[in-house]
């Protein structure tokens, strides 16, 4: 059984149609980077459809998220756990953690090699996530 952090998770009802929603956004977000030239803009979206993805099955295991410090990364450990998949995790906080430093850091951000393989991977958890 998995178990929710009330800090982070509040117990809540959804629809399929709900969670499908969850989904489609999710797909928006990946098609946006998948279409910019821009490395920057493909990490972004990216990072938004990953943090998306991960709302889905949480949704589905009957959670809202909650916006309060910190909950990306439990939103990417309840998604990694989810899935049994501890890659899911360790690459999602890479990349929280890329982000982080594009916002409170200097100095270069993403190259193009290292935006694609962000989004590639992004690509097969929302496959994952979407069956």
């Amino acid at each position: 059984m998995i178990a929710f952090d009330q800090q982070f998770f509040k117990k809540e009802k959804f629809s399929k149609e709900q969670i499908r929603l969850y989904l489609e956004s999710a797909q928006h977000a990946l098609d946006i980077a998948k279409k910019d030239p821009f490395p920057e803009v493909q990490f972004d979206y990216a990072y938004k459809a990953l943090i998306k993805i991960g709302i889905a099955p949480v949704a589905n295991h009957g959670y809202r998220v909650r916006s309060v410090p910190g909950h990306h990364i439990k939103i990417m450990q309840k998604l990694a756990e989810i899935l049994k998949d501890d890659d899911v995790f360790e690459t999602g906080n890479a990349m929280r953690l890329k982000r982080n430093e594009d916002f409170y850091g200097c100095g270069d951000f993403i190259g193009a090699i290292e935006a694609g393989e962000f989004l590639h991977f992004v690509e097969t958890v929302y496959m994952k996530a979407n069956l």
